[in-house]
């Protein structure tokens, strides 16, 4: 969500590393960025968080921070200390955030923690997972040191900041010749091995980013596998059941959370995909989209946009490609290509209504599209998809109402289960399938619809108003869209998995 504590200002002061921006409200520091390509992209990552930030001085108290925040970056040691004890404002973060922020910034210089180092510190040591997640959406770059968190094994993994991984290989390398600077300084000369020694992590990391291109790329694709909620998953099922009595009993009744993200390497080749299986058969979408995939067989990373804009039309048809769907790709690559669109590193630092704004610019992606992305490749964890058919039939059954809720009905009762709605729609899902089983199994009554041929007991699509074709589901974890949108304008009802 768009962060509004407060009118919010800023102003972009300059680094060794670049223009970067801090933002700051009535209640303190609300946030600092990492530079932009240019001045033009770090003021719209700026508005993106905060819209009505104004641009202005920055005060006493800001500006000592921006001189901490220099002084760092230059190598100097009086920068850590001051930001250490800097006051931000945390309010507005899910309180597992917080916790991961907390430890991160008790990290010095030239030292290094794992995700699973911070997530035994935080008293979840299976919360690995979620602690990267977290990070990746650290609102405070540099005052909260998430660059200062690398992958098991000493492994760099990734870095959701302007730059990617470059950026934060740059930073550990500032602070690794800073750390063992002051090392030898303390102990003279023959110190110098064991000075190293006490920056060994991150001089490892750092050497080990620079061998080569293909290994951080690597490192970044292992990142996006293993990417999993933002949340703690106790903390969050405990939450819903206290907000939401019914709820909680259909979590009991349900069982385990078993929603799993998908590896995401390119924000291109998850929307191609999405649009290429819309109003399909799972069978028969993974069919078409491997013929599109077979037409760039030398491609290393898959399904580019600017191969994609190559290929001719005639090759993309004789793949299975509707008229309609081919012009989606094209105007999908086409924007990618000209920059409208993020790449799936700038992606991952972006608030959850930024990304569907963008990305519903795309000829057929509309908001439920975008929402499944934020949901099952990206892992965001308070989407709530209110147009999702499935959703609202879910809702029916857990909380006993004969009619489909209306979509003011849906947005106040979830707003009992934020910031954690992702992990009440999943259970909505699951709910919609426990009642189509029980109606299975109970006597057909005259005039019911006919069963499904979709596995895993998936609820059949109901027809929309424009004569969409019926839902099939889909074999992947993350659900496949019911039926596709004429142009943007098709409210068509959508069923998910």
């Amino acid at each position: 969500m768009v962060r509004s504590p407060g009118m919010a200002e800023f102003t972009l002061f300059d680094t060794p590393i670049g223009r970067c921006a801090i933002v700051w409200t009535d209640r303190g520091l609300a946030s600092v960025l990492l530079p932009g390509a240019h001045d033009k992209e770090t003021r719209a990552a700026v508005k993106a968080r905060f819209p009505k930030a104004r641009e202005a001085p920055p005060p006493s108290g800001v500006q000592r921070t921006v001189d901490a925040i220099v002084a760092l970056l230059r190598g100097e040691s009086t920068g850590s200390t001051d930001l250490a004890a800097l006051p931000i404002d945390m309010e507005d973060l899910p309180p597992f955030a917080r916790r991961v922020y907390e430890v991160a910034r008790t990290i010095p210089p030239g030292q290094t923690f794992s995700y699973g180092e911070v997530a035994g510190r935080l008293g979840k040591p299976g919360s690995a997972r979620a602690v990267g997640q977290a990070l990746g959406r650290n609102p405070f770059a540099i005052v909260v040191p998430c660059h200062r968190v690398l992958a098991a094994g000493g492994r760099v993994g990734g870095f959701s900041a302007p730059g990617g991984v470059a950026s934060k290989v740059r930073l550990l390398a500032i602070e690794s010749a800073r750390a063992a600077e002051s090392g030898m300084a303390k102990a003279g000369e023959g110190a110098t091995e064991s000075a190293a020694g006490t920056t060994e992590p991150v001089a490892c990391a750092v050497d080990e980013a620079r061998q080569s291109a293909g290994k951080v790329a690597a490192e970044v694709a292992d990142a996006a596998e293993e990417m999993a909620l933002q949340i703690d998953l106790e903390e969050a099922l405990l939450h819903l059941r206290n907000a939401d009595k019914a709820l909680g009993r259909l979590i009991d009744r349900v069982g385990p959370f078993g929603m799993r993200v998908a590896k995401t390497q390119s924000l291109f080749a998850a929307l191609a995909r999405a649009i290429v299986y819309q109003q399909l058969t799972g069978k028969a979408a993974a069919t078409i989209f491997a013929r599109v995939k077979a037409l760039f067989p030398r491609a290393e990373g898959g399904l580019t946009a600017d191969g994609l804009l190559r290929v001719s039309d005639d090759k993309l048809r004789e793949a299975g490609l509707s008229r309609s769907k081919l012009l989606s790709l094209r105007d999908l690559a086409k924007k990618m290509v000209d920059g409208h669109l993020p790449s799936i590193d700038d992606v991952h630092a972006m608030e959850d209504d930024v990304i569907v704004e963008k990305l519903t610019e795309v000829r057929g992606i509309g908001r439920w599209t975008a929402e499944m992305l934020l949901m099952f490749r990206l892992g965001r964890p308070d989407v709530l998809p209110m147009d999702d058919y499935g959703i609202r039939k879910g809702f029916s059954a857990a909380f006993g109402r004969p009619d489909l809720p209306s979509r003011d009905d849906l947005e106040k009762r979830g707003a009992r289960w934020k910031p954690y709605r992702t992990v009440a729609s999943w259970y909505l899902w699951r709910a919609a399938e426990l009642e189509k089983k029980s109606n299975e199994r109970s006597p057909a009554k005259e005039g019911s619809a006919k069963k499904s041929p979709a596995k895993e007991g998936s609820a059949k699509k109901s027809p929309a108003k424009e004569g969409s074709a019926k839902k099939s589901p889909a074999k992947e974890t993350s659900p496949k869209r019911g039926n596709a949108k004429k142009g943007r304008g098709n409210k068509a009802k959508r069923t998910r998995r």
